[in-house]
């Protein structure tokens, strides 16, 4: 081999060798760039967008932390009497002298058991008081509260206040605690976001999502005679052991305090005490024990209006059915079948109108309450009392 032939072997070694080498760069370079642009696969799972969007929180997350961890759990015990039962074994008490010398009243004992009940609560003051229902409470003879942290600790009695079944606990021991923030529920929207906390069914710590439903629904379109509330209606789950927890807004702050559940024919539907109605009642309740209820002494239903000559059959409101003898309203000139159309130049439409005006009106003030009757316009000033002074 001459040293021509021996060059030009040289030089197609090192162009095989080229073209060798820039394949193996093309598959290189492929291989990152396909690696850099396709998502990671996890087992179990699919990449659906960004990564960040995975970590993102609900909004009901976020008012949880405001919130949340001022929810309590109520636990109580009272001690029921019941059915007697026999102080001597059976059969001895066949012998008619035993019976004479003991006496017929003698040979039975009461039978008693513990009844334990659970409900929820809310602490709204850095003092460690909760907010929750009376009925939850209800002759409790021991309550112990079950903070989120785990903690037990007892709790007294401040007040109840049946008329709007609300109450007021005091923890025993010393703080700091968990405290919620309360809103406003004068400013609420039916369609606004509705957040249920509680324990219901001994399942602690347990959140529905609704919104607000309907607002002042009275009390006694449910049926309930015995109470002065106007009620929040929501559809958020609102379950037994839900009682006496909060009902809060988009942002955390308290705006209701849970209180019933309508059962059977239209279940879903749950109601809770407004809180600005509740903060009042507590406020009561802390500074001297009792609820203050004003009201002056009737007993109303709806105006069916219809097109008459007659201006009382013409306007809406509420019509007085029965005055209490010696009350605020007959002292003040109210009569029966007077039409109640305004309440301090406020409109009403409905009996549950007058109540809440009523409700709202300070003990001291009066009331300018604005009636039709026959077929003129009267207005009468009525000075309410509270309902225990009745």
């Amino acid at each position: 081999m001459n040293g021509l032939d021996a060059k030009k072997l040289l030089i197609g070694s090192l162009k095989i060798r080229q073209q060798k080498y820039f394949k193996l760069f093309i598959l290189l370079v492929l291989f990152t760039f396909n690696f850099r642009l396709d998502p990671p696969i996890y087992s179990g799972e699919t990449l659906l967008g960004p990564q960040h969007s995975l970590n993102k929180q609900s909004f009901v997350s976020k008012a949880l932390k405001v919130s949340g961890d001022a929810v309590v759990t109520i636990e109580t015990e009272r001690k029921i009497l019941s059915s007697r039962e026999e102080l001597f074994p059976p059969g001895i008490l066949n012998d008619p002298y035993f019976e004479r010398f003991f006496g017929q009243r003698g040979l039975l004992i009461p039978k008693s058991r513990i009844e334990k009940g659970q409900g929820s609560g809310v602490i709204f003051s850095k003092e460690g008081l909760i907010l929750t229902n009376a009925h939850v409470i209800e002759q409790t003879d021991q309550l112990i509260v079950g903070l989120s942290d785990g903690r037990r600790v007892l709790g007294k009695i401040v007040g109840e206040d049946y008329l709007t079944d609300l109450a007021v606990i005091q923890l025993k021991e010393k703080g700091p605690w968990p405290m919620a923030a309360l809103g406003d529920s004068d400013n609420l929207k039916v369609g606004d976001w509705a957040i249920a906390v509680g324990n219901p069914f001994g399942l602690e710590n347990t959140v529905t999502l609704g919104i607000i439903s309907n607002l002042s629904r009275d009390v006694a379109q449910l049926g309930i005679s015995d109470k002065r509330i106007d009620l929040i209606q929501t559809d958020a789950a609102i379950n037994p052991g839900n009682s006496g927890g909060p009902l809060l807004n988009a942002v955390g702050e308290v705006i209701g305090i849970n209180t019933l559940v309508r059962s059977g024919p239209g279940a879903g539907l749950g109601f809770a005490i407004p809180i600005n109605r509740a903060r009042k009642i507590a406020n009561d309740l802390i500074t001297t024990g009792r609820a203050k209820h004003p009201m002056i002494g009737v007993t109303l239903s709806s105006n069916i209006t219809q097109k008459s000559d007659f201006l009382s059959q013409r306007e809406s409101g509420a019509i007085i059915k029965y005055l209490t003898p010696n009350g605020p309203a007959e002292k003040g000139g109210l009569k029966v079948n007077d039409l109640i159309i305004s309440i301090n130049n406020e409109k009403i439409s409905t009996p549950a109108d007058v109540v809440q005006k009523i409700n709202h009106n300070n003990l001291k003030s009066n009331l300018k309450i604005k009636i039709i009757r026959g077929n003129k316009e009267y207005t009468k000033i009525v000075k309410p009392i509270d309902i225990y002074d009745l």
